[in-house]
């Protein structure tokens, strides 16, 4: 490809004088830098920002021979704030990143969203408008400026897509965004609803019950094991045996509300729950001071009525700071090599991985005294430099403490302290949030056990906001299609809030609208990450169990495209909401969607009993719905993951039965599992748009 067949016009001669932002808010446009790149394809890097803000955008052109006449906007999960993640690193491998948008005949733009990090605007102030599209959109319309100066004319289809915060803000895109965005795929997302032109901020119930979900982890201790083990393939399938009565009623509480039966795991490793408390908390504590004191003091509320759940575990204490330590020491210092430790230090790494921040100090080491319950503890700042800092506990281990917090207090973390500075470790507050879920109910049917006869069983206080950089409720009003990707064992975003947008956009549009412009499907065995960034269990790493959705999500973007430019319809995928529960139907073609579907056919009980030497042999059945095509069946025996053993598969086959076999040399408990993988037009050789499924059987080897 000539390198030069992307300069229509010569770098120097991109202008943005003419441009005027049609939101009176932003500035003029300016551009410091503009350059060819070679990777992943040749194309042209522009990158400014909005003067008089704190808007930044990123713009990445490919050639005029790849271009199809289509813009896409990735949007960032989280709080966002950042526009260099879809363009290079860790999120762009996962996500399909700027060659996903140049295999699909279009551009691809990033926005901060309005801020940087993880702190707001000072001039605009907490405006959830700004954060939740107004610069987003801004930015694409900039975009489509340059473009047609690039291309000659300005992209026909606008797409914006995003998981998880990103799937907050990318309907907000389409609502507010009309003539920019012709589709929207959101995946992995969640929110309430309001109408259309609301500038309130998002009263989200997911953070209520990430509440209740460390609470499960705090009060089963040593005994979640045995809840994990019971609802793995070949388990009892009774997870509340041998727990309190207490317990009982808390983990009876977290499937009611949507916790996705088989995630159990989840629980021992909370990974962006846990950085989600750690930065909202000091916002809860200024807006909520009403519940976090009346948790403590007042008739109707469990620390007050009942302390014998919550006394036992009370940390406060003031100590002094041994050492401060950055991810990149817990990640490279053979000191921390150790198991528990890298366990706990996972989130901290990662996030500072993703924001290229290895280097921000963000780990005390401290003496604490023993007992009490760390994680989600208040770590404040008591003397030294950074004396008034509020943060956070994600997780505790071996006497360190990972940090973080809200706003400057993120950007800062543990800068500045050193040895001897004085800390106070509070955690009276996070105590209180594992109740939270009791005291904050919403309109949501699925709170409805909580009350009777429409009561409240008990004292009430309002759903908390949500971050103002989480933008605003979903209105479900928007010119356009939109297809919603939610995985059933998101524990991030549970399966129930993969249906709010469903009623919003049948609040918004009625039947008909959601018949001809919306589109839900289900990922089965999904998380919210793909597998290699879930924690491994003892036995069993993340792809053992999950799968990874990038390849449906491109697909469906693929699919909403056609739907959108040729009016193909896509389809969706059928299932039943049950007890907090998604059910999808155990038949391919009823069941929809574009997943194949896999079974192990499984012995009596579910458990399979050998030996070691003992040669074992399974069979599984797998169907690929929609026209889809069987390209891949592997089997993975020891838990790794890794599936070095495949079937030969003909082309062409949409329903394929398999063999594996293997001898174990150990005795233990396995979970040998099956992936099958679909492909729309049966490429065997296919590198995208895989579509895997997982199915999984408990063998006892003695």
């Amino acid at each position: 490809m000539n390198r030069n067949s992307i300069l229509q016009i010569g770098p120097d001669l991109v202008e943005v004088s003419t441009y005027i932002p049609q939101d009176s808010y932003f500035g003029r446009p300016y551009i410091d830098r503009d350059e060819i790149r070679d990777a992943p394809g040749v194309h042209r890097n522009i990158h400014g920002g909005f003067e008089n803000t704190d808007t930044r955008f990123n713009f990445y052109f490919p050639a005029i021979e790849v271009y199809g006449g289509r813009m896409f906007q990735p949007m960032e999960g989280g709080h966002a704030g950042h526009e260099n993640i879809f363009g290079e690193g860790p999120v762009a491998e996962i996500s399909g990143g700027m060659a996903m948008a140049f295999r699909m005949g279009g551009y691809m733009v990033e926005s901060n969203c309005g801020h940087i990090g993880d702190d707001i605007d000072e001039r605009a102030g907490p405006d959830p408008t700004l954060y939740g599209y107004r610069a987003a959109i801004e930015s694409a319309r900039l975009s489509r400026h340059l473009a047609k100066q690039i291309y000659g004319a300005e992209p026909a289809n606008g797409y914006v897509y995003g998981g998880s915060g990103g799937g907050r803000r990318s309907p907000a895109c389409i609502e507010y965004g009309s003539g920019v965005y012709t589709g929207a795929l959101p995946y992995h997302g969640g929110g309430n609803i309001a109408d259309h032109g609301t500038r309130s901020r998002v009263r989200s119930e997911q953070p209520v019950h990430f509440g209740l979900m460390f609470n499960v982890r705090r009060l089963l201790g040593n005994r979640l094991p045995g809840v994990i083990d019971a609802m793995q393939p070949g388990g009892s399938g009774n997870p509340f045996e041998g727990l309190t009565v207490h317990q009982r009623e808390e983990l009876a509480n977290l499937y009611r509300l949507g916790f996705p039966r088989g995630a159990e795991f989840m629980m021992s490793q909370p990974f962006g729950q846990i950085w989600l408390w750690t930065s909202i908390a000091d916002m809860l504590l200024e807006e909520d001071e009403d519940y976090f004191s009346g948790f403590w003091s007042k008739p109707g509320y469990i620390g007050h009525d009942e302390p014998q759940w919550v006394k036992p575990d009370l940390i406060d204490t003031e100590v002094s700071v041994k050492r401060v330590l950055t991810a990149r020491d817990l990640k490279e210092n053979p000191e921390f090599a150790d198991a528990a430790i890298q366990a706990a230090a996972y989130p901290a790494i990662f996030i500072a991985t993703l924001n290229h921040t290895l280097d921000l100090p963000m780990t005390l080491e401290v003496d604490l005294p023993a007992g009490g319950y760390r994680q989600g503890a208040g770590v404040y700042m008591q003397s030294g430099a950074a004396r008034g800092r509020r943060l956070y506990a994600m997780a505790e281990a071996s006497d360190m403490l990972f940090c973080d917090g809200r706003g400057e207090a993120n950007l800062e973390r543990l800068t500045g302290v050193v040895p001897g500075d004085r800390v106070r470790i509070d955690n009276r507050a996070f105590l209180a949030y594992c109740y939270y879920y009791k005291y904050h109910l919403s309109e949501e049917p699925i709170c409805d056990f909580l009350r009777v006869d429409g009561q409240p069983i008990f004292p009430q206080h309002d759903v908390p906001l949500a971050s103002p950089l989480m933008g605003v409720p979903y209105s479900g009003q928007f010119d356009g299609k939109v297809m919603w990707i939610h995985a059933t064992h998101d524990t991030s975003l549970w399966p129930p809030q993969g249906l709010s947008y469903h009623r919003a956009v049948e609040h918004a549009q009625g039947k008909a609208g959601l018949r001809d412009n919306f589109r839900i499907r289900w990922t089965e065995n999904a998380e919210h990450t793909p597998p290699n960034m879930v924690p491994p269990q003892p036995n069993r790493s993340g792809a053992n169990w999950l799968v990874n959705s990038q390849g449906i999500i491109e697909q469906s973007l693929a699919d909403l495209i056609d739907w959108v430019e040729n009016g193909v319809e896509p389809a969706g995928t059928s299932f039943a909401f049950v007890d907090g529960k998604i059910v999808l139907p155990p038949d391919a073609a009823e069941r929809g969607g574009i997943q194949p579907v896999v079974h192990i056919a499984s012995p009596a009980g579910g458990e399979l009993k050998t030996k070691v030497g003992e040669n074992v042999e399974l069979m599984a059945s797998a169907e690929a719905p929609s026209g889809g095509k069987i390209i891949a069946v592997e089997w993975d025996f020891d838990g790794k993951g890794v599936y070095p053993l495949s079937n030969d598969i003909a082309a062409g086959q949409s329903h394929v039965e398999a063999r594996g076999q293997h001898v174990f040399d150990a005795p233990g408990i396995y979970f040998p599992s099956v992936r099958v993988t679909a492909h729309r037009d049966g490429d065997l050789g296919a590198k995208q748009r895989r579509l895997e499924n997982v199915a999984s059987v408990r063998v006892v080897v003695s």
